[in-house]
């Protein structure tokens, strides 16, 4: 195995078991607990996993309990680079959904504020930044508030988005598995997500390296339902093929 594949593996174990041993995995990889220690030091940085007392425990929990404001600070460096890819893709006139997330957020201040953009959202925080902009004419739809997270959902708001069409749809997801496809953390959120994609012209998923080989609780599509993925994970060759499979170009952020 070559280093990115034992870092893989290390994920993977992760994902199963919610923790890793170093001693167990300079066994299992066949490498000094030197080496080992140096492996998980780096995937802590890029926000993959928390060390512990002799190993490591997975970050995907910790995140998941974090609130919105706690969420913006984590991985941000990689969120902004993954942001401003994203916002390079986006033309004049174009009309444009963002799911509520950290990364879309993050996505929308990258746009050119020059831009006559329809915006349709249902981030509260991406509509009370957009309305700012009289450049911009932005639908924030309607239904239930989650305060915590700060978006609205419901029966209302998902009818709603069957009225509109979009040129561009900016998606936020909590997992991208190369079997199940996309996923979310909660159930409400993953119904507005599927009304997106229905009716966006093409699907743009933005997500960082801690959100690859994650299934959330709640599953949002199909891999087939995304035409572009801006990351910055370093795919495997195998991973790289399935994307291709599903016609979905890669974008490196």
């Amino acid at each position: 195995m070559n280093i990115d594949e034992r870092k893989n593996k290390i994920a993977e174990l992760l994902k199963e078991n919610g923790t890793v041993k170093v001693t167990a995995l300079s066994e299992m990889l066949g490498i000094s607990e030197v080496t080992v220690r140096s492996y998980l030091a780096d995937m802590e940085s890029k926000g993959l996993l928390s060390r512990v007392h002799g190993g490591a425990i997975s970050s995907y929990k910790p995140y998941c309990s974090m609130n919105f404001n706690q969420r913006m600070e984590t991985n941000k460096d990689e969120k902004s680079s993954i942001a401003a890819r994203v916002a390079s893709m986006i033309e004049p006139d174009d009309t444009v959904m963002l799911n509520s997330g950290t990364t879309t957020l993050l996505v929308f201040r990258q746009l050119p504020i020059d831009y006559n953009l329809k915006i349709v959202t249902n981030s509260i925080s991406i509509a009370l930044e957009a309305a700012e902009n009289p450049n911009y004419s932005v639908t924030l739809v309607g239904g239930s508030v989650n305060s915590r997270y700060q978006f609205t959902y419901g029966q209302e708001a998902s009818e709603q988005l069957e009225s509109y069409h979009a040129d561009k749809l900016i998606l936020s997801v909590d997992g991208i598995d190369m079997e199940e496809g996309f996923s979310t953390y909660y159930s409400e959120e993953s119904f507005i997500d599927k009304a997106m994609i229905k009716n966006s012209e093409v699907c743009i998923i933005a997500a960082d390296r801690s959100k690859f080989r994650r299934r959330a609780f709640a599953k949002i599509s199909p891999l087939d339902s995304a035409d572009y993925i801006v990351t910055n994970c370093d795919i495997t060759d195998e991973e790289k093929t399935i994307l291709e499979e599903n016609e979905i170009k890669l974008v490196n952020a």
